[in-house]
């Protein structure tokens, strides 16, 4: 659905689809490390795999092969399902608009009208509410995916020499980095297994503060909305 073109072509230079995923799911550390180009994230996390040969850091370990799993699980989600930055917008809004009241949500419905931005719910209830909101910023955002921003480097001939594990680093890093700031959010991601796949997003959510939405007023909330499409 929206910008599934774009995220599977950044796959695919990244070689990450052409990883065979029955083995990633067995563990991907057991496929590639000794054939990882040792640059950025991608050497941090190689590093952390010698681990697996000590006693001593067998946690760091077994924590990384889950999220190299889950990150697995979030690229067939991508695979099967196509609409994955518009899923979790979803349940993002799900989680903002949970205990919003009919009142609440018109006000926002009618602040966002004031400058030209359209909800079409059908019904003031949050979950009516949050699919259209999701709707409406997967459709006019200004997100293009750029993966050269989203990998961490503002230079677009990085993505060529981009090792796979780097792109696990990044996916995980952001992870840890929702769980801590918004954890409510993290665990519904998590519960459809799309937690590592935040990355492709984290970007939107910064420049729109996103996260701030947890405990923002309703004009806040309006405002969050308003920068993610705009």
């Amino acid at each position: 659905m929206y910008y599934n073109s774009d995220v599977i072509t950044f796959l695919q230079v990244n070689n990450i689809l052409a990883l065979k995923l029955d083995h990633a799911l067995a563990g991907v550390g057991k496929v590639v490390y000794s054939q990882i180009d040792f640059v950025a994230a991608g050497a941090k996390r190689t590093l952390f795999y010698t681990s697996c040969f000590t006693d001593e850091y067998q946690d760091i370990c077994q924590q990384q092969k889950i999220e190299d799993i889950r990150f697995t699980k979030g690229i067939y989600y991508l695979l099967q399902h196509g609409d994955v930055v518009y899923e979790m917008l979803k349940i993002y809004f799900e989680e903002i608009f949970k205990y919003k009241t009919s009142d609440q949500l018109e006000q926002i419905k009618q602040m966002l009208m004031a400058v030209n931005v359209h909800i079409a719910a059908s019904s003031l209830t949050s979950a009516g509410f949050a699919l259209a909101a999701a709707s409406v910023v997967a459709v006019g955002m200004d997100l293009s995916l750029d993966m050269s921003v989203l990998v961490g480097s503002r230079a677009t001939k990085v993505l060529a020499g981009a090792s796979l594990y780097g792109i696990v680093q990044k996916a995980a890093d952001s992870a840890h980095r929702l769980h801590f700031t918004y954890p409510a959010y993290y665990s519904a991601l998590y519960a459809q297994e799309l937690e590592m796949m935040y990355f492709l997003i984290e970007p939107l959510f910064e420049r729109a503060e996103a996260l701030k939405a947890q405990r923002a007023s309703a004009g806040e909330i309006a405002d969050i909305i308003i920068k993610m499409i705009r």
